[in-house]
């Protein structure tokens, strides 16, 4: 199983949508998701406040905007990667 990071906030309607794509995407591509609030965090509130959702998987970087081809091909490519 693969860690997916979303960087997030509060109130952040981009970052939900990218949540729900991850959670349709959990059965074909299984993966344990972990959210970061960026406002907790001074250094990444400064890195990341106009550009989430911010979603790692892997060596992968995604940033807003993030559309559904895209997460599920770096999903498919991360799992791949991590099959025996």
């Amino acid at each position: 199983m693969i860690n997916v990071i979303l960087y997030t906030k509060e109130k952040c309607g981009l970052c939900d949508e990218v949540k729900a794509e991850l959670a349709q995407l959990a059965h074909p591509y299984p993966h344990r998701l972990t959210e970061v609030d960026i406002t907790q965090d001074h250094d990444l509130f400064a890195r990341y406040r106009y550009l989430i959702p911010v979603v790692e998987i892997g060596d992968a970087r995604l940033m807003a905007p993030i559309n559904p081809d895209q997460l599920r091909a770096t999903l498919a490519a991360a799992v791949s990667a991590a099959a025996p």
